[in-house]
């Protein structure tokens, strides 16, 4: 029922328009009551977001489940892979709430205060993990920032292609300015350095010879005549 209500918003809303689109109307399309529509979404800007609010379950149950073994960043960024893997199970349809929320002024709002409860997570995680650091809580916050930065610039561009292009590419590479920016590089791998074999020349001369004379028998014993 929740998916025909999804499905039954988007065709009006594609079709009317959102402000021209009620709650009734949604309902008489999926035929199903307003109280059934109530119980999925608290209001017709939910319907636009269905799963945002089960994706920062994920996160949050994500980031709540790393140790100390995991690298701050590197955490975090892998956290907000997570919305990516959610706009790209849909990608029609992340399309379509992309089209429909440039045109809205208040799904744009809206949608900005899912954005920053997705950072306040991420921030929430890292004042953990940095407690006790010097300027650790303002880290948090700029690094937080950073990601969500980052993976929004990626998923906009991703979006503007209508799904098209690589997203996961295009949120990775993004996501490196704020790995290597923030996070700590990798141990250097050892390098083997190859000895090669020493090549000595012993060259015997009289105890009074000149010294040009010298250079010229080493010369000459090196082959650089």
């Amino acid at each position: 029922m929740r998916d025909a209500l999804v499905a039954a918003a988007f065709q009006l809303f594609l079709e009317r328009g959102y402000e021209q689109t009620t709650i009734d109307d949604i309902v008489a399309l999926a035929g199903v009551g307003r109280r059934s529509f109530f119980r999925y979404f608290p209001s017709k800007e939910d319907v636009v977001f269905p799963d945002h609010e089960r994706c920062l379950a994920d996160m949050t149950a994500f980031l709540a489940s790393g140790g100390d073994e995991h690298e701050p960043v590197q955490r975090v960024c892998d956290a907000a892979r997570l919305v990516l893997r959610m706009y790209n199970e849909n990608p029609t349809f992340s399309v379509q709430r992309y089209r429909l929320t440039k045109k809205v002024p208040g799904l744009r709002a809206y949608e900005l205060s899912v954005v920053w409860r997705y950072e306040r997570a991420l921030a929430d995680y890292l004042r953990g993990r940095f407690a006790g650091r010097p300027d650790g809580t303002l880290q948090a916050d700029v690094i937080a920032a950073a990601v969500v930065a980052a993976h929004n610039n990626a998923l906009r561009s991703w979006l503007r292609s209508d799904g098209q292009r690589d997203a996961a590419t295009e949120v990775d590479h993004a996501l490196g300015y704020v790995q290597s920016a923030f996070g700590n590089p990798p141990a250097p791998a050892a390098v083997q350095v190859q000895q090669q074999p020493e090549d000595v020349v012993v060259v015997v001369s009289r105890r009074d010879a000149p010294l040009w004379r010298v250079v010229q028998e080493i010369e000459s014993a090196l082959g650089r005549d």
